[in-house]
């Protein structure tokens, strides 16, 4: 068999990428570490043979630098980085690493609504004052998680596992998603998420999702960002929304129409909003959304875990095994509709 030449630009340890040389000893596997769009285009001029390549970013003219590449296997969930990228029209198959991030993200999402539920920012500012607040029974009796819904809008990986959790705690689940089929077609980690589709009470098309935000407590948003998602979550989308609803954005900025989002937060069209991912990051310092009290922001780490690189190489190894056997490379993004 005819050595294939594997690139890989994350800095993986030892033991990782000799994970990778186990696979098949007709794989050449090579570690050149690139933090961006630059250092890789050197580490690909000093492998110039890479058939393979395993990146997060990609320079303009990957495609001249690397004449035998076939696949690249994207170090992200999601593939909206290279919406304009040569690659999208091209014959190169990228994939993506998206259900390795939906443990830590869930229950980042988790975290958030009951920091909302509880008011958590509440308790924090009491304990640095020294305060022990008045009216306690009004300031943190709020509904419970139990009988509440929550609205899954994108029914991916991540969403599924959120799904799961969220049954566990008792709520109902709705969800929408594009594809009418309910099983899970992506990778996803061992003992994880909802294969069959089978948590939700119901599903929803995108025609009804402001019947769908209506009912909901709680609203997750796990889509991928494209040309149709952009602004999925607008002003009518916002004022479709219970007055105590709680937004929860884990997946891209761009999804929701975030100038909308801090007159929703700030007027009371909505009931509040933990946001991990910004249409501009880092989060410009004049944002609005900083100075809401109703507004939990973290600097997009929701998908955060020691385990990362460890599920990604699994997930990696998994699809060069399928690759060498000719078969269908789970995750393959389909570039007509970007993800």
């Amino acid at each position: 068999m005819d050595t294939i030449d594997i690139l890989c630009t994350m800095r993986f340890t030892d033991e990782l990428l000799d994970a990778l040389r186990a696979v098949s000893p007709s794989l050449r596997v090579t570690q050149r570490t690139g933090h961006n769009p630059g250092e890789v285009a050197a580490a690909l001029q000093a492998q110039p043979g890479a058939e393979i390549l395993y990146a997060f970013h990609l320079p303009l003219n990957v495609l001249e630098l690397a004449p035998h590449l076939r696949w690249v296997q994207l170090h992200s969930a999601g593939a909206d980085h290279l919406l304009d990228h040569p690659i999208m029209g091209s014959d190169v198959v990228v994939t993506t690493t998206s259900g390795i991030h939906a443990t830590p993200i869930a229950e980042y999402v988790l975290a958030s609504m009951l920091a909302y539920r509880w008011r958590v920012p509440l308790w924090t500012r009491c304990q640095r004052e020294g305060r022990w607040p008045s009216e306690r029974w009004s300031l943190f009796a709020r509904p419970e998680l139990r009988g509440s819904t929550v609205g899954v809008v994108g029914y991916g990986s991540i969403g599924r596992e959120v799904g799961r959790l969220c049954k566990s705690f008792g709520m109902r689940v709705l969800a929408m998603r594009r594809s009418t089929g309910r099983a899970d077609q992506g990778y996803a980690v061992e003992g994880t998420g909802d294969p069959g589709g089978t948590i939700p009470d119901r599903f929803y098309a995108p025609a009804a999702l402001r019947q769908m935000l209506a009912e909901c407590d709680y609203v997750v948003v796990a889509l991928p960002l494209t040309a149709a998602t952009r602004h999925i979550i607008g002003e009518p989308e916002l004022r479709a929304m219970k007055p105590s609803a709680y937004l929860v954005n884990i997946a891209r900025g761009g999804l929701i129409d975030e100038a909308a989002l801090a007159r929703a937060l700030g007027e009371g069209w909505i009931g509040g909003a933990g946001l991990d991912v910004f249409e501009e990051e880092p989060l410009p310092a004049d944002s609005p959304l900083w100075q809401l009290d109703n507004a939990l922001i973290s600097p997009h780490v929701a998908g955060f875990t020691p385990h990362y690189d460890e599920r990604a190489v699994a997930l990696f190894a998994g699809n060069l095994s399928r690759y060498l056997a000719g078969l269908p490379l789970q995750n393959q993004v389909d570039k007509k509709k970007g993800y």
